[in-house]
Protein backbone atom coordinates (compact mmCIF):
# COMPACT_ATOMS: atom_id res chain seq x y z
CA UNK A 1 0.00 0.00 0.00
CA UNK A 2 2.72 2.26 0.44
CA UNK A 3 4.12 2.07 -2.63
CA UNK A 4 0.48 2.89 -3.98
CA UNK A 5 0.73 5.47 -2.66
CA UNK A 6 4.17 6.85 -2.98
CA UNK A 7 3.50 6.42 -6.65
CA UNK A 8 0.31 8.77 -6.17
CA UNK A 9 2.78 11.22 -4.83
CA UNK A 10 5.14 10.92 -7.53
CA UNK A 11 2.39 10.97 -10.04
CA UNK A 12 0.49 13.97 -8.58
CA UNK A 13 3.96 16.29 -8.09
CA UNK A 14 4.49 15.63 -12.03
CA UNK A 15 0.87 16.67 -12.54
CA UNK A 16 0.89 19.99 -10.31
CA UNK A 17 4.57 20.87 -11.56
CA UNK A 18 2.87 21.35 -15.42
CA UNK A 19 0.29 23.90 -13.78
CA UNK A 20 1.39 27.17 -15.00
CA UNK A 21 1.08 30.71 -13.66
CA UNK A 22 1.53 32.23 -10.63
CA UNK A 23 -1.94 32.28 -9.45
CA UNK A 24 -1.97 28.80 -9.01
CA UNK A 25 1.04 28.25 -6.67
CA UNK A 26 -1.11 27.83 -3.81
CA UNK A 27 -3.13 25.31 -5.81
CA UNK A 28 0.32 23.02 -6.58
CA UNK A 29 1.45 23.50 -3.24
CA UNK A 30 -1.95 22.26 -1.59
CA UNK A 31 -1.78 19.45 -4.09
CA UNK A 32 1.80 18.18 -3.38
CA UNK A 33 1.60 18.52 0.18
CA UNK A 34 -1.56 16.35 0.41
CA UNK A 35 0.03 13.89 -1.63
CA UNK A 36 3.11 13.46 -0.17
CA UNK A 37 1.16 13.32 3.38
CA UNK A 38 -0.25 10.50 2.51
CA UNK A 39 2.69 7.95 2.54
CA UNK A 40 4.63 10.03 5.22
CA UNK A 41 1.39 9.43 7.54
CA UNK A 42 1.56 5.82 6.53
CA UNK A 43 5.59 5.53 7.68
CA UNK A 44 5.29 7.80 10.73
CA UNK A 45 2.44 5.68 11.76
CA UNK A 46 3.97 2.25 11.21
CA UNK A 47 7.18 3.91 13.67
CA UNK A 48 4.73 4.25 16.40
CA UNK A 49 5.06 1.79 19.46
CA UNK A 50 1.35 0.78 19.62
CA UNK A 51 -1.60 0.31 17.16
CA UNK A 52 -4.04 3.12 18.37
CA UNK A 53 -1.09 5.34 17.06
CA UNK A 54 -0.70 3.43 13.62
CA UNK A 55 -4.08 3.93 13.32
CA UNK A 56 -4.10 7.89 14.78
CA UNK A 57 -1.62 8.02 11.95
CA UNK A 58 -3.81 6.28 9.11
CA UNK A 59 -6.88 8.70 9.86
CA UNK A 60 -4.72 11.73 8.87
CA UNK A 61 -3.56 9.36 6.16
CA UNK A 62 -7.40 8.74 4.71
CA UNK A 63 -7.58 12.57 5.58
CA UNK A 64 -5.18 13.95 3.53
CA UNK A 65 -6.18 11.48 0.31
CA UNK A 66 -9.53 13.07 0.95
CA UNK A 67 -8.37 16.65 0.86
CA UNK A 68 -6.22 15.71 -1.84
CA UNK A 69 -9.31 14.61 -4.21
CA UNK A 70 -10.87 18.08 -3.13
CA UNK A 71 -7.84 19.46 -5.01
CA UNK A 72 -8.02 17.66 -7.76
CA UNK A 73 -11.68 18.54 -8.43
CA UNK A 74 -11.08 22.19 -8.23
CA UNK A 75 -8.05 21.53 -10.48
CA UNK A 76 -9.76 19.90 -13.29
CA UNK A 77 -12.83 22.79 -12.44
CA UNK A 78 -10.65 25.50 -13.07
CA UNK A 79 -8.74 23.42 -15.90
CA UNK A 80 -5.09 23.64 -15.21
CA UNK A 81 -4.93 19.75 -15.27
CA UNK A 82 -6.66 17.51 -17.86
CA UNK A 83 -9.81 15.11 -18.14
CA UNK A 84 -7.35 12.03 -18.55
CA UNK A 85 -4.74 12.92 -15.69
CA UNK A 86 -7.88 14.11 -13.10
CA UNK A 87 -9.26 10.58 -13.98
CA UNK A 88 -5.95 8.70 -13.50
CA UNK A 89 -4.96 10.29 -10.02
CA UNK A 90 -8.84 10.33 -8.77
CA UNK A 91 -8.95 6.89 -9.26
CA UNK A 92 -5.21 6.46 -7.60
CA UNK A 93 -6.70 8.86 -4.98
CA UNK A 94 -9.65 6.74 -3.98
CA UNK A 95 -7.76 3.11 -4.53
CA UNK A 96 -5.30 4.40 -1.38
CA UNK A 97 -8.28 5.20 0.25
CA UNK A 98 -9.94 2.17 0.38
CA UNK A 99 -6.51 0.79 1.14
CA UNK A 100 -6.02 2.27 3.83
CA UNK A 101 -9.25 2.18 5.56
CA UNK A 102 -9.08 -1.61 5.07
CA UNK A 103 -5.92 -1.77 6.91
CA UNK A 104 -7.54 0.95 9.49
CA UNK A 105 -10.21 -1.79 9.99
CA UNK A 106 -7.52 -4.54 10.81
CA UNK A 107 -5.48 -2.25 12.46
CA UNK A 108 -8.34 -1.23 14.95
CA UNK A 109 -9.87 -4.94 15.44
CA UNK A 110 -6.44 -5.70 16.16
CA UNK A 111 -5.99 -3.16 18.72
CA UNK A 112 -9.35 -3.98 20.33
CA UNK A 113 -8.65 -7.40 21.41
Amino acid sequence: MWRKAHALAINVNKTALTIKGGHYASLRSQLIRAALSIPANIVEGRGQRSDKNFARFLNYAINSASELESHLLVAHDLAVVSHADFNSLTDQTVQVRKMLHGLLTRVTQLSAT
